[in-house]
């Protein structure tokens, strides 16, 4: 279109090709393919002039309206690239977004006053590409996939329970002994339904119960708090609570299972936009300081 364009406004197709720096005979193939494809002619040539035809005519009107939005449309989406702009969409787990991510999001935006972010808690898998996220955050162990995944940090597991409890109930010296103790258990976790795994691999199985169980790691928390049980739960989550001495971490004879980090996930995209490597660039480096 754009050769046709710079053919019908030089009245030559060799001028038209030195304007675009190509050939007479590449400028003439491009011609000719565009008339293939429309089925119309689009010149009168001869070795001497070139007319257009009433078909081009119309068509030249046509792609001097269009070339220029192409050319905007074409800038727009390469300066997201440049440019962190638009709407980012980030899915992160309910606990851990409300801890540890909402609270950053303020100096994301005063960095990056362009981007407006939509920031979905959800502790359900949800598929990042179905769902159009353009980025998320895991924490566990990472399934083959094509998304690409950066790595931010680890996340310790721990066993925890309140004074009044351990007052109560005795405090657990080896794993074993959690079968006597009402362990409040995870919903979402395979590690957390009626058994609890301890070792770095979760080779040591522990057999468990308890009369609370939970989707959500801050129902869990807010009733251990209150001395209903015994919580194994990731740090973001009980850490405030241990410091206020609102829970004891328990110290057993196997240590915690590793979780296998927290990662932040996108889309598999070798140059992902601007707003996408700001946030992923964001991440890393709080998560590097903390």
């Amino acid at each position: 279109m754009r050769v046709f364009v710079r053919a019908a406004t030089d009245g030559s197709l060799s001028a038209a090709a030195r304007h675009m720096g190509m050939s007479p005979a590449m400028a003439t193939k491009h011609v000719d393919a565009l008339e293939v494809r429309l089925g119309v002619k689009l010149f009168h040539r001869t070795t001497r002039s070139l007319t257009l035809t009433g078909a081009g005519s119309d068509y030249l009107e046509a792609c001097q309206r269009i070339l220029p939005e192409i050319d905007e449309a074409e800038a727009a989406a390469s300066s997201q690239r440049i440019k962190a702009t638009g709407l980012l969409r980030m899915n992160v787990p309910l606990s851990f977004g409300r801890c540890l991510v909402a609270p950053l999001i303020p100096e994301f935006c005063r960095r990056h006053p362009e981007v407006t972010v939509e920031l979905g808690l959800s502790d359900a898998a949800l598929d990042i590409i179905a769902g159009s996220w353009d980025l998320a955050i895991r924490i566990g162990r990472l399934a083959d996939s094509p998304l690409q995944a950066r790595k931010l940090g680890d996340s310790p597991m721990l066993v925890c329970a309140s004074p009044d409890y351990l007052d109560r109930r005795g405090v657990p010296r080896q794993i074993g002994d959690l079968t006597r103790h009402n362990c409040l258990g995870y919903t979402l976790s395979a590690m957390q339904g009626k058994q609890w795994s301890f070792g770095i691999n979760g080779e040591h199985k522990v057999p468990v119960s308890g009369n609370l169980i939970a989707n959500n790691g801050d129902a869990l928390l807010a009733a251990a708090v209150r001395g209903q049980g015994v919580i194994y739960q990731p740090r973001f989550i009980v850490g405030d609570a241990v410091a206020r001495g609102e829970l004891v971490v328990l110290d057993l004879d196997r240590p915690a299972m590793d979780l296998g980090g927290i990662h932040v996930l996108y889309p598999p995209d070798r140059r992902p936009p601007a707003k996408v490597r700001a946030m992923i660039d964001y991440l890393a480096e709080v998560f590097a300081e903390t």
